[in-house]
């Protein structure tokens, strides 16, 4: 398990801080800032293999290979370095938000080359590049042929430096045209015990968000510890993923005035994904690196706008996630379950630039897949008009969206892809299938220069930022004749100031009914007020259809969708999945997911203050509750958990005392009173305040043991009749009311109602040969008891029996 702890407030700790800096910094203002003493490369003796490290891609005729070898200065391992292309090919490590503008680190490493062909002593360098053409060589030495060199340096980061990007690769010196000298100048070379030590920046601000975003008996937004964005929805056995982009990454909210810069979109590499069997009770997954040096495809640098589809392929069941590598280019990769675990089954951008019939396409991305019974397509595209169309059509009519059929193993395309004539298209295409027509749906664009400048739009197009959509009988084929109308305007129209912007949606079907997904920022505007810097969060409503196929015009607004299903407290449940909370974040820890299985991301809930609280909706308790069982991390003495019903400020049910190690993971159980029926439950944290309380994996509710039952005497035997096998069941009936019985075997079932007191059901089953092997008869006894009928089952075991010769 994790055991990283966090403590907020310590105000008193950073004035004292403060006040000291100011007394000493006279005397020290001519000193280098040398920073603190801590480790910020990781995997520096590369024990771990390549892990942390990569080619430096910083050109694009950068290349090499990266390996380990035994031939270490210390330890197993060390990295080798070999079929450089350039000099500037050499092992990276990105330090990009570990080390700060005016500090002072100290680098150590050590590094060897053996080739027979190179030069007697050769000079290497370690590196940082700042981005773009900022290159600084660091710490230099010169090493003799086959002899181990050690880097051991201090360097100072310039107080004006740019250090977004920041990337440490060892190299020998540049040079323009290396080929033309191998032998001098792409030696290959061992690199081991890498060492940066110095401060690392001040931990990044809060994310926890402590005001009420979400109001109990509201079911919009879907969460309000995180945000989401460009909502997916995708349905498996009865359970609704929620694949979003994560908003969430780049929030940074001032810890004075709570409120964050404007959303980057250029930041986001990960996919943030939720799910729930009953659209109210949702459970954080965490986050997917999709892209990135660190992810799945690290190809790619961007992961926005996520489309899944399930299908077998050569008998393997696989999953799909599709994404947009910013705007130029979009990917997918393969899980073997909805939640992963995911791999990369591409080296390169599925959707790009060489992709038949997207080349006049602007911006390609925003994938969405489509499985049917005939094939698998997907829908991608949007960004500005060709300007080789005229001003009125480049408007109304873009064609900037596409189709394309996928391959058999839905990680590559086949043929050309196909116009989609979508009208005032901008982006976000979906299609989903109903009653054999295929719906696009998409959001449209706000004008501009882009589209046309000032033009007219037609009579029935959607206006700016709406989500409008086409009907087909073909999956491939959307002429604008294909318009039906505005499925969803703007969610501005529901949501009040600071809620527009881009609009992104997609339809699921759950249980026979259909849902559409939307975001908007209304998390965002409850932390801020009526200004909203872009952070979005996803949202449901039912999608309705007319008697002609056509869709109601959906509504946005705070109540949502109706809960589809009680929610089964009798199951490990992961804390980490809410209806409403208040104050609580969640984060990733090792090992695999108690009620999801060993493969899948298992989270905690962190960040627990006195005060703070989180909510299941319609949880049903049936006959009762005798107790309630937390997996938890206790992180200070004397903090409880209280048991809630139907109120945050509720009667107390129950007390879960955290008294268990401090720092240490535990169960702990506490008995509830007068638990039954279906109620929302409430945990509300209490304990000492200004400190980090606990940190809660699961819950986990126990039933009453003692029930009403229907009370039966049952007996089954096996017997022999005319040289043949029969299975003989007999149930009394003991108690004073009527009983119905339902009798079965492997080899038939009878049912008998209304057997009356003192009365017996009986059948003898013909198991239709002369032998039996052992097995069990099962009799069911249903009678009203204290008013609700209640079934009672039994189970019978019979030995097996040969008849005749």
């Amino acid at each position: 398990m994790d055991t990283h702890h966090r403590r907020r407030r310590r105000l008193r700790g950073a004035v004292a801080g403060a006040a000291l800096a100011t007394l000493l910094s006279a005397s020290l203002a001519a000193l280098p800032s040398y920073a603190a003493d801590e480790e910020l490369v990781v995997n520096g003796g590369f024990e771990d293999g390549t892990t942390g490290w990569f080619v430096n891609n910083g050109n694009a005729t950068d290349k090499a290979v990266l390996s380990t070898t035994d031939q270490a200065f210390a330890g197993a391992a060390a990295a080798l370095t070999t079929e450089r292309a350039t000099t500037g090919s050499g092992p990276m490590q990105d330090l990009s938000g570990k080390v700060r503008a005016g500090e002072t680190y100290e680098l150590t490493a050590r590094i060897r080359y053996d080739a027979a062909a190179a030069p007697a002593t050769k000079q290497f360098f370690a590196t940082m590049h700042y981005g773009g053409g900022s290159y600084t060589n660091l710490v230099s030495v010169t090493a003799t042929k086959g002899q181990w060199a050690t880097f051991d340096g201090r360097f100072t980061i310039p107080a004006d430096q740019n250090v977004g990007t920041a990337r440490l690769f060892f190299e020998t010196p540049w040079t323009s045209n290396p080929s033309a000298d191998p032998a001098t100048h792409l030696m290959d070379f061992v690199l081991d015990d890498v060492s940066v030590v110095g401060a690392a920046p001040p931990g990044p601000p809060s994310k926890t968000i402590e005001v009420l975003g979400k109001v109990p008996g509201e079911h919009n937004p879907l969460i309000s510890h995180k945000f989401g964005a460009d909502g997916f929805g995708f349905v498996e056995d009865g359970r609704v993923y929620m694949y979003m982009t994560n908003d969430t990454q780049g929030y940074a909210p001032d810890p004075v005035t709570g409120v964050s810069p404007q959303i980057n979109y250029g930041s986001i590499n990960q996919i943030t994904l939720i799910s729930s069997e009953d659209l109210v009770n949702w459970t954080d997954h965490g986050e997917i690196q999709v892209a990135g040096p660190q992810g799945v495809a690290p190809f790619t640098n961007n992961s926005w706008a996520p489309g899944m589809a399930k299908k077998t392929v050569d008998g393997v069941d696989k999953y799909f996630l599709y994404y947009a590598n910013g705007g130029g280019s979009s990917n997918v990769i393969t899980g073997t379950s909805p939640l992963g675990p995911w791999t990369s089954e591409r080296d390169s951008t599925l959707i790009d630039g060489r992709t038949p019939g997207a080349e006049a396409v602007a911006w390609k991305f925003d994938p969405a897949p489509l499985v049917t019974d005939d094939g698998a397509y997907l829908y991608f595209g949007g960004g500005p008009a060709s300007t080789s169309m005229p001003a009125a059509e480049r408007f109304n009519n873009p064609k900037n969206i596409r189709v394309i059929e996928l391959g058999d193993d839905m990680v590559s395309t086949q043929g050309t892809a196909a116009v989609v004539d979508a009208p005032v298209a901008f982006e976000a295409a979906q299609v989903f299938e109903r009653e054999g027509k295929y719906y696009l749906s998409y959001s449209s664009h706000f004008g501009g220069n882009d589209f046309g400048g000032n033009q007219a739009t037609l009579p029935g197009y959607p206006g700016g930022g709406q989500i409008g959509y086409m009907i087909s009988d073909d999956p491939m084929s959307f002429p604008k004749e294909t318009y039906a109308g505005v499925m969803f305007p703007n969610q501005s129209q529901f949501f009040g100031a600071g809620t527009g912007g881009n609009n992104h949606q997609s339809v699921f079907e759950l249980d026979g009914k259909y849902y559409f997904t939307y975001h908007a920022p209304t998390l965002n505007k409850r932390i801020n007020g009526s200004t909203t810097q872009g952070y979005r969060s996803p949202h449901i409503q039912e999608l309705t259809f007319n008697a002609d196929g056509t869709v109601q015009q959906v509504v946005g607004d705070y109540a949502g969708v109706d809960q589809v299903k009680d929610l089964d407290p009798f199951q490990v449940l992961e804390a980490e999945t809410f209806a409403w909370q208040q104050g609580l974040t969640t984060a990733k820890v090792d090992g695999g997911s108690a009620q999801f299985g060993a493969q899948a991301p298992n989270l905690v809930v962190r960040d627990v203050d006195a005060g703070d609280w989180s909510a299941l909706s319609s949880v049903d308790f049936g006959d009762g509750a005798a107790s309630v069982t937390a997996r938890v991390k206790p992180l200070v003495d004397g903090a409880t958990v209280e048991v809630r019903l139907d109120d945050r400020e509720g009667a107390v049910v129950g007390t879960l005392d955290l008294d268990t190690p401090v720092g240490e993971w535990a169960d702990v159980t506490a008995a509830l009173e007068g638990v039954s029926g279906v109620h929302d439950v409430y945990f509300t944290f209490a304990g000492p305040a200004g400190v980090d309380l606990v940190e809660v994996d699961t819950w986990e509710f126990a039933a009453d043991a003692a029930g009403p039952v229907v009370e039966l005497d049952v007996t089954a035997s096996a017997r022999c009749l005319a040289g043949k096998a029969y299975v003989a069941v007999r149930a009394t009936n003991p108690g004073d009311v009527p009983v119905d019985v339902t009798l079965a075997t492997p080899f038939g079932t009878r049912v008998v109602s209304d057997v009356a007191p003192g009365a017996s059901a009986y059948q003898s089953f013909a198991a239709r040969s002369t032998s039996l092997a052992a097995g069990v008869a099962t009799v069911t006894g249903t009678a009203p008891v204290d008013g609700a009928d209640v079934s009672t089952p039994y189970e019978i075991a019979f030995d097996a029996l040969a008849c005749g010769g």
